[in-house]
């Protein structure tokens, strides 16, 4: 059974409907059939799953491919915009410390569902009421995280470009202190690693794998090492470049340690160097060879020196 995952609004939860053989596309927009009626939503992926005759009816199924008509059904933005300042208005009244963020209206158009964030959970009870009496439908008020407010509200990140959780992110994972620490970011401070909406970054996600092996190939600081027959320590990674930083004691008696800069790949690179040298010497020798084989030797003429003797003793007498 081909599995289309449905997402009404940018901040709302994703849900599974059975495609039923229709022809969708990732991106696409479509009608489905939900327990509160019709929906319009957004498709984010498809999967290929198989499944029995009971798990089959546990899915609702997607009606139809949305077409024009349903986009401007969806997509009146003054009637947004006018259930948003009325929204706002009541807030105010209520004097709620909560900040709207969306609003998102049913296909059917009986249903409102308002997306806001607070610090601390509301009681919103009489706002809700107010809404339903100013607007004339069911009302519902879904709190989400700052996250989710970036990636419905869209922004331009710190490289430059749209905002990842806006674009190609579909599910948000955990992003960690750890990560930062894996891949040496944490000394430029937390407003460097943090995104628009106040947390670590999500891109700090996308190499911490490969940190975290590379990372795994160095000895661990604090490790004593020896270096050209000096001991010393493992104070400091430089992961990409898989090179230890290690402290040693001074030359002389007294002197303070010194930390210096050891590749672990040195001795290979060494000896791929000595390779590659003997290899170019190899080449170098073999044409000196070829040319000496094809110079061709200088024939002078013998008689010229004679010829001008000759003319010399002709000039004299």
């Amino acid at each position: 059974m081909l599995i289309a995952q449905v997402q009404f609004a940018p901040w709302d939860k994703v849900y599974s409907f059975n495609a039923n053989s229709l022809k969708i596309a990732v991106g696409g927009h479509v009608i489905v059939d939900t327990e509160l009626g019709k929906e319009f939503g957004k498709v984010l992926t498809l999967i290929e799953e198989e499944v029995n005759e009971e798990q089959a009816k546990e899915y609702k199924n997607v009606i139809r491919v949305a077409d024009d008509r349903d986009f401007e059904r969806v997509g009146d933005s003054e009637k947004k915009e006018g259930a948003m300042e009325t929204c706002r208005e009541l807030i105010h009244k209520h004097d709620l410390p909560m900040k709207l963020v969306d609003v998102h209206f049913s296909f059917e158009g009986n249903r409102i569902n308002f997306a806001f964030v607070a610090d601390n959970r509301i009681d919103f009870r009489e706002l809700v009421k107010d809404l339903a009496g100013r607007l004339g439908a069911n009302i519902r008020l879904t709190q989400i995280g700052t996250r989710d407010e970036a990636k419905a509200c869209g922004d331009c990140g710190p490289c430059g470009r749209g905002l990842c959780c806006s674009g190609h992110i579909k599910e948000f994972s955990s992003i960690t202190s750890e990560m930062a620490e894996t891949q040496q970011v944490v000394h430029r401070g937390s407003d460097r690693i943090s995104g628009m909406c106040g947390r670590l970054m999500c891109c700090l996600s996308y190499e911490y794998e490969g940190y975290k092996e590379m990372a795994g190939k160095l000895p661990p600081i604090g490790t004593k090492v020896n270096v050209d027959g000096v001991r010393g320590e493992v104070v400091g990674h430089q992961i990409l470049k898989q090179v230890v930083d290690v402290k040693v004691p001074g030359e002389r008696k007294g002197d303070r340690p010194i930390v210096i800069s050891v590749d672990i790949n040195r001795r290979e690179k060494e000896k791929k160097a000595e390779e590659a040298q003997k290899q170019e010497d190899r080449k170098l020798g073999k044409k000196n060879v070829d040319k000496k084989i094809n110079k061709k030797p200088q024939n002078k003429p013998k008689h010229k020196p004679k010829q001008k003797q000759q003319f010399k003793k002709k000039k004299k007498q």
